[in-house]
């Protein structure tokens, strides 16, 4: 079972986007997934159609350790992959959580309960560097970073490298960046090109192949509680982001 954080700490970034259709085309690609939702908003619940009102239990009791992964998960209708939802409780387990032993270990403990029922479980992490995204940053084995390519996002991305040197050195020596993948792309806006040029010179092949192209079906997709993968499969965006799944699976074997 491989565990990924998709973590940036710029908001807006299209972290949320990335989750939900990275689980739904490793799916598509027969993968077993998991996709755990680490953000009070609860946007990547709502995005693989869960309700996050009805949610009980939610990631909330799993972190508090009065529910088990196994009560809390629910499949998403569309994407076929299971989650662990989240919905605005989780915010109260940010307060919790300070005074707990092995609080930033918690969601670790967790999963290693679901070991053998997955081949990937992705976090969808809060933008701010909270003991939420420190939960996920220390469960995980490595990072996905979902970025625009503009002027920017390289600053927010020194900040992100940081994190996680800090909390591979205390709390995690397993955790590493396993790719940065350029999302919202549109190769006519030369700066975009620039600052893709850029990466790849500075991360090599740190940088996914793949690149997902900004694309209105993937943005309409959550509102009707699917993710673009499944919503509009012919678009552009959901076959990069099956394409990039592809990418990801063939790349850790």
């Amino acid at each position: 079972m491989r565990i990924f954080c998709i973590a940036n700490q710029k908001g807006g970034v299209g972290k949320t986007t990335t989750a939900v259709n990275l689980a739904a085309g490793l799916a598509l690609v027969g993968r077993r997934v998991l996709l755990v939702d680490l953000d009070p908003q609860g946007n990547a619940t709502m995005g693989s159609g869960i309700d996050k009102r009805a949610l009980d239990p939610s990631v909330y009791d799993v972190l508090l350790e009065s529910s088990s992964v196994g009560e809390a998960l629910r499949m998403s209708p569309a994407g076929r992959y299971q989650v662990l939802g989240a919905n605005r409780e989780l915010a109260g387990a940010e307060v919790e959580l300070v005074t707990l032993e092995r609080r930033e270990k918690r969601l670790r403990a967790a999963l290693k309960t679901v070991e053998a029922d997955f081949d990937f479980v992705l976090i969808d992490c809060p933008p701010s560097l909270s003991m939420l995204t420190l939960n996920g940053l220390c469960a995980a084995h490595g990072v996905i970073v979902p970025m625009q390519c503009e002027y920017f996002a390289l600053e927010g991305l020194s900040d992100l490298v940081n994190t996680i040197k800090q909390v591979h050195a205390n709390l995690n020596a397993d955790l590493e960046i396993i790719g940065l993948l350029r999302v919202m792309f549109d190769p006519r806006i030369t700066l975009q090109q620039q600052v893709s040029d850029q990466l790849k010179k500075h991360f090599g092949d740190k940088v996914f192949n793949t690149v997902i192209p900004r694309n209105v079906r993937l943005a309409e997709a959550p509102s009707y509680g699917q993710p673009g993968v499944s919503f509009d499969p012919a678009s552009k965006g959901a076959q990069a982001f099956v394409e990039f799944a592809r990418e990801l699976a063939a790349r850790l074997g």
